[in-house]
C-alpha cells in the first residue's frame, strides 16, 4: 500500500458512496487509476466498503459491550456462535481478564436480558460475562 491507497481509503471512509471520478479529482489522477485500486484492495482483503446504519434509527435502541471468560477449550467454538448472532456487530478475542468481548445492538433492555440469560448463559464453555452498557456512542466505524 502507498500513500495513494491511504488517501483513497481516507476518502471512502468519509462517504463510501462517493463515485470514482470524484476521488480521482480530489487527488488528481485518472478515474480508472482509482478503479483499478479499489479493485485490487478489495481483492487483497484491504478494503471493504460497506455500510454502518445508525442503529436507534433502525431499532436498536440498546447497545453494550460484553466481556466474557471461556474455557480455553472451547474459545472457537464460542467465539464463532457469538460471532453468528444477529445482535453481534463486533467479536474479538483478547488477552486479559476476559478472553471474548462483544458489541451488541439490540431493541430494548428485556432484549439484553435475553441475550445474556438465555442465549450466552446457554452456551457451553462461558463461565463469566460482565456487560458495560453504552450510555452514549462518540463514534461509529472506523
Amino acid at each position: 500500500m502507498d500513500k495513494l491507497d491511504k488517501n483513497i481509503i481516507e476518502i471512502l471512509k468519509s462517504d463510501g458512496r462517493i463515485s470514482n471520478a470524484e476521488i480521482a479529482r480530489n487527488l488528481n489522477v485518472s478515474e480508472g487509476t482509482i478503479r483499478r485500486r479499489i479493485k485490487i484492495m478489495k481483492s487483497d482483503d484491504i478494503l471493504n466498503v460497506y455500510a454502518v446504519p445508525n442503529p436507534k434509527k433502525t431499532g436498536y435502541n440498546a447497545e453494550a459491550l460484553i466481556g466474557i471468560q471461556v474455557d480455553p477449550n472451547k474459545l472457537d467454538e464460542v467465539g464463532n456462535a457469538i460471532s453468528n448472532h444477529e445482535y453481534t456487530t463486533w467479536v474479538s478475542r483478547t488477552t486479559g481478564g476476559y478472553d471474548i468481548f462483544t458489541w451488541v445492538t439490540i431493541p430494548d433492555s428485556k432484549e439484553l436480558t435475553n441475550f445474556l440469560t438465555y442465549y450466552l448463559g446457554n452456551l457451553e464453555g462461558v463461565n463469566k460475562t460482565e456487560t458495560f452498557i453504552s450510555l452514549e456512542v462518540l463514534k461509529r466505524g472506523l
